[in-house]
């Protein structure tokens, strides 16, 4: 069930209960759905709620893998009903940490666009698209969102375009341009008597659905799974018919970056890389009542390990380390291997 669920078709509250329950069946899966818990707490208007499971997942003793997306998710809750002080403490919080993962960013940029700090919200967005973006020669799919609402704030600032506006532009895939999207006065043709305007509005908002679809329709990325070296020589020792797919573990590391670098530049978005574990692939194995020497299994194992959200978002942001955990950025690595 999805938290953007309409609620007429769902009972918030009870999902939220369902999904803390199975978060204690499932302790490894249990920060991705107390996350979706909250979002249905939030949605059912029991806001406080929400924010005392974003503080249950924030003093968790094991820590998180997403620590900067809780406090932006708990911030924006905050600001909603009435504790604006404290939410932007978090906010600047956020932005003093420069996290590498575009998601905080949008979430409090966004929060800042609507409560009408326009000029904070551009800043913020702005922010993140230096840290990110620059020198950068393709933009991830996670940060297109970024680009979106930074052209979305500055449009409605009146702002002139900039190079990062024409990057958003660039990789905006609706059928109408970002300018026609994020115009302001777009609100007042609804209300036209001009059918020619009414048509244009309907023409856009069947733009925006659109891409709002396509966005729903892969919520986690397409991922390639890898395997840290002790992890694949553990595999091996287990399940030798496998090694027909993993010569060794330099060519296993070759490959996924070939792999992902071939379906960028076949024009795929939204691309990732899980990690595997022996015990985890075991145990998924065991779920569908497969062999893990059997190798069709693999790739089944990642996809479920990425709609876990298991992924990490590829390529790494600027400065960010590599993939592969040699502990050098992702420019120094993997990054700096010619395509």
């Amino acid at each position: 069930m999805r938290p953007d669920t309409p609620a007429e078709n769902v009972d918030h509250t009870a999902e939220a209960a369902r999904l803390e329950r199975t978060a204690g069946l499932y302790p490894e899966d249990a920060e991705a759905l107390l996350v979706q818990a909250a979002a249905h707490l939030e949605l059912s208007g029991a806001r406080p709620a929400a924010t005392t499971l974003y503080d249950r997942l924030l003093s968790s003793p094991a820590g998180l893998d997403a620590p900067h997306l809780v406090r932006a998710l708990k911030a924006s809750n905050l600001w909603e009903y009435g504790h604006e002080a404290e939410a932007r403490a978090i906010i600047d919080g956020i932005r003093a940490a420069a996290p590498r993962d575009p998601a905080p960013w949008v979430i409090v940029a966004e929060s800042l666009e609507a409560h009408d700090e326009l000029e904070a919200a551009e800043a913020t967005f702005t922010e993140a698209a230096r840290l990110l973006l620059t020198d950068v020669p393709e933009p991830p799919y996670a940060t297109h969102p970024l680009l979106f609402g930074r052209h979305r704030v500055r449009r409605m600032l009146g702002a002139a375009h900039d190079d990062w506006d024409t990057l958003a532009d660039a990789v905006n895939s609706s059928p109408v341009s970002l300018d026609e999207l994020h115009d302001p006065k777009r609100v007042w043709s609804l209300g036209s008597d001009n059918p020619l305007e009414l048509e244009a509005e309907i023409s856009r908002l069947r733009a925006e659905l659109g891409t709002f679809r396509e966005a729903l329709s892969r919520p986690f990325p397409v991922a390639i799974l890898h395997w840290p070296a002790g992890e694949l020589a553990e595999l091996l020792s287990a399940y030798p018919t496998l090694a027909a797919e993993y010569p060794s573990h330099e060519t296993h590391l070759a490959v996924i970056e070939a792999s992902l670098r071939e379906l960028a530049a076949s024009g795929t978005a939204n691309l990732g890389i899980v990690t595997g574990t022996v015990p985890s692939y075991e145990a998924f194995a065991a779920s569908e009542g497969t062999s893990p020497g059997d190798p069709d299994l693999l790739p089944q194992y990642a996809t479920t390990l990425a709609a876990r959200g298991k992924a990490a978002a590829w390529p790494p942001g600027r400065g960010a380390s590599c993939w592969c955990g040699s502990q050098k950025t992702y420019g120094e690595c993997h990054g700096a291997i010619e395509g």
